[in-house]
């Protein structure tokens, strides 16, 4: 989490399922990341498959997630190239 974060210190809110509502995880990221507030999104119907506005986001890509695409794909072509961690 601290290599995301520190990659892109502008992020500031971290959406997670219950999975990770634990006080383990909660304590882990605040110790690496102090700055990140976790929403939790809980689910309301179980038993059904239901999409949660907050929980994924794949319908239309924003401006900004599409250059951390090309960003990321840079950088992944860079480190083949030069062998070398960037």
């Amino acid at each position: 989490m601290s290599t995301v974060f520190g990659a892109f210190p502008f992020l500031l809110k971290l959406y997670a399922d219950s999975g990770y509502q634990g006080a383990k995880f909660q304590g882990g990221l605040a110790a690496v990341c102090p700055q990140i507030n976790v929403e939790i999104v809980k689910r309301c119907d179980i038993g059904k498959s239901v999409v949660l506005p907050k929980r994924w986001r794949l319908g239309v890509p924003e401006p900004n997630a599409l250059a951390f695409v090309r960003w990321a794909s840079i950088r992944l072509m860079l480190r083949k190239i030069c062998q070398t961690t960037i």
